[in-house]
Formats: structure tokens, sequence, C-alpha cells
């Protein structure tokens, strides 16, 4: 069964995740201590919300390789909050289990679309 194309991106499921994983980090550095307001919530919340924007501003691109630095972009941004959480947990700030999963799920995610970016014929 093909699919078809997403008529925005709030269609794409990788858009879907990286939304709910930011939705998620809100809930998450509610109980972060006042002292990190400007630190730590701040880069982290800064960070996750890059990935669903950049995917977003990603979509709507004309070529191939402006649609992948996008990804890409979104990507980094993935990865900035992976060490973000790893600080967190390190911090005693809470439990990351769940939200490290959802990283995942999202960058592997965000990996094939970008892939199928680069080798898409159109």
């Amino acid at each position: 069964m093909k699919r078809s194309p997403a008529k925005s991106f709030q269609d794409l499921i990788v858009w879907q995740k990286a939304h709910h994983f930011i939705l998620s980090i809100y809930k998450f550095t509610e109980n972060f201590p006042k002292s990190e307001t400007y630190g730590l919530t701040l880069q982290l919340k800064r960070a996750a919300i890059s990935i669903p924007a950049n995917i977003a501003e990603g979509f709507k691109k004309k070529t191939k390789p402006d649609k992948a630095r996008f990804m890409n972009i979104a990507q980094g941004s993935l990865e900035e909050c992976r060490y973000y959480l790893i600080l967190a947990k390190d911090l005693g700030y809470g439990d990351t289990e769940a939200l490290v999963s959802q990283i995942e799920e999202v960058s592997k995610i965000l990996e094939s679309y970008s892939s199928v970016i680069l080798s898409s014929s159109s």
C-alpha cells in the first residue's frame, strides 16, 4: 500500500514524533530547579523545539539539498538534546529513559526521511 504524499509538515510521522518529544520535554523540565530556568531548562527546550521546527521549515523547501540541510539541522538539534538529557540525568533532575527512547525513534525516522529525500528522483 503506497501512502499519498504529505500535504503539510503535520502529515509527516517524523514531525509528529518530534512534536510529541518537545511536549514531553516541557513536562520533564517543569520540575527542574529554578536555578536552571535560564540554563539547562532553556537550552534543552530550545534544542528540542528546533527539531520539529526545522522539519517543518525543510518541508517547504523546493530543492532536495535544501530539504536535506534542514533535516540535518534537526538531527544536530536532536543530538544536542541527547547530551542535555545525559546531563539532566547526571545532575539528578529525573528519569530520562522514556525521553531517550523518543529521541532514538525520531532519529531513526529522521535518518530514513533524509535518505528518501536524497535518493528520490524528483
